[in-house]
């Protein structure tokens, strides 16, 4: 079970992951070197999976966000699909899904022409995938990975 410290210091790490620890240290009012235990232990333990810069998509031309609808011949072959869908750059996440289709995809390109080739030339183009339908997002309100932590 994690306490209450450790929750405090995860909020903490999501809101700003290089925050310094002695800033750490002071919010939860610890020696800035408990703290660091704390972090490494809750990183071994899994509770942190890692540290990621965001960039910005438009510094990289990379603005336009869709979700693709990825439907498969057979279910047998989704984890060897899923795998496949991961290696591709422009996939930002790869979901199996309940219901009519098989995987909700999110990508992230320049434009519809971009979208178009990608959609055609590498995600139709897997074995056993049957069809795609694309959804491209017009406004963002909210992107996050944060995940709400409960006391």
């Amino acid at each position: 079970m994690i306490d209450a410290v450790s929750l405090k210091i995860l909020k903490i790490l999501q809101e700003k992951a290089r925050i310094p620890n002695v800033e750490v240290a002071r919010q939860v009012g610890m020696a800035p070197s408990a703290v660091l235990e704390r972090i490494r232990k809750l990183e071994k333990q899994g509770f942190i999976d890692g540290y990621e810069v965001r960039l910005n998509p438009k510094r990289f031309a990379k603005s336009l966000v869709a979700f693709v609808r990825v439907k498969i011949q057979k279910l047998s072959d989704e984890k060897k699909i899923g795998e496949k869908l991961t290696r591709i750059a422009e996939v930002q996440e790869v979901h199996y899904v309940a219901g009519e289709d098989a995987f909700l995809v999110k990508v992230r390109v320049a434009d519809t022409e971009e979208l178009g080739r990608l959609t055609r030339d590498k995600i139709a183009a897997i074995a056993s995938v049957r069809s795609t339908q694309t959804a491209i997002v017009l406004s963002t309100y909210k992107e996050t990975a944060r995940i709400p932590i409960d006391k």
